[in-house]
């Protein structure tokens, strides 16, 4: 079975070169930025298609690989996979659901302490000899930690319930708001709000949904405007579920307190995207990270673990697991 993968061979050479069915396949790499004739190119004829969550795989793709029978996302963003292209052809698209979970959730509460703590400013004060001064202007405005933060989890899958665990043991107050109810989440004490109640109740606000037409800019002028002045937004789910200038407009307002971000919208950011242009502004106050997440080891083993399964299966006739386009 002959399979492109738009990602680094460097990856696979650590994480799957000793998995018995690598060495039953042809792996193609090719760059995951790449254009599409260079896929072509190097793997036209390819059984599987191996890529990131940031590699746009349209219709046009498609179309013009006749043999395809699998369109596997490396992590478990799929958003700019043609799902539908894919499912009239009878290919199934899969994504590794819960393979980063831990790794994402221990950066997720990472950015929220880092705010909390004024890390960017400190390490900044520090830089520039001014330590004493840095620890007066704390001692002034002592900061509250994670122990005395209510945490609203918008989305309650993998991440979130990673999160929540990790935030347990810290002893914050959780919350969470999804639009299917969690009976699970709610017996180990984290409890449901309505989406506007928890933008108006939360110290920190945290993402954790896909992005789709139905959660795009889920969080917007109206949602910024009920999060308390004091309050910070963390996203580690996807760029789309934030407006950008709506985001940039309450910072500059001092609507809300500060945010830290490990994705955006479009990929990748330039110098000149919005929020790039704000953290110069407000140093402070905007934490950017460039979508590292899910870039563990703990996560690559079972991501790695996750695609060759799913290839075994469809190389057996089978049916594949984590199948996101319906099939």
């Amino acid at each position: 079975m002959k399979v492109l993968v738009a990602a680094p061979q460097a990856r696979y050479d650590a994480f799957s070169a000793e998995n018995p069915l690598r060495r039953q396949c042809e792996l193609i790499f090719c760059d995951r930025e790449g254009s599409e004739a260079d896929f072509l190119a190097a793997g036209a004829d390819a059984d599987a298609l191996f890529v990131t969550p940031i590699t746009p795989v349209r219709e046009s793709l498609i179309s013009r690989m006749p043999n395809l029978k699998l369109i596997h996302s490396e992590g478990v963003g799929f958003d700019l996979i043609d799902l539908e292209a894919a499912k009239k052809r009878g290919i199934y698209v899969c994504n590794c659901a819960g393979c980063n979970a831990e790794a994402v959730a221990e950066m997720s509460v990472m950015m929220m302490s880092m705010l909390l703590h004024r890390v960017l400013r400190g390490d900044r004060m520090v830089r520039l000899g001014l330590q004493a001064e840095a620890v007066r202007e704390l001692e002034l405005r002592i900061p509250a930690d994670l122990a005395c933060c209510r945490v609203g989890l918008v989305g309650f899958g993998h991440i979130a319930q990673a999160t929540a665990r990790l935030l347990g043991a810290y002893g914050s107050s959780v919350c969470y708001w999804s639009r299917r109810r969690c009976p699970e989440a709610e017996a180990a004490g984290v409890s449901y709000l309505p989406l506007p109640e928890l933008a108006a109740a939360c110290d920190i606000v945290s993402l954790h949904l896909p992005a789709n037409a139905g959660t795009r800019h889920i969080v917007d002028e109206a949602f910024l405007a009920r999060m308390k002045p004091t309050a910070y937004l963390v996203n580690t789910g996807r760029g789309a579920l934030i407006d950008d200038e709506a985001l940039c407009r309450a910072i500059r307002a001092g609507r809300i307190a500060g945010a830290a971000l490990d994705c955006y919208d479009p990929e990748p950011v330039d110098a000149g995207h919005p929020l790039v242009r704000l953290a110069a502004e407000y140093p402070d106050a905007l934490l950017l990270c460039p979508h590292q997440g899910g870039i563990a080891q703990s996560a690559f083993r079972q991501v790695h673990g996750m695609l060759f399964s799913n290839l075994g299966r469809v190389m057996e006739g089978g049916r594949p697991e984590h199948i996101v386009n319906g099939l």
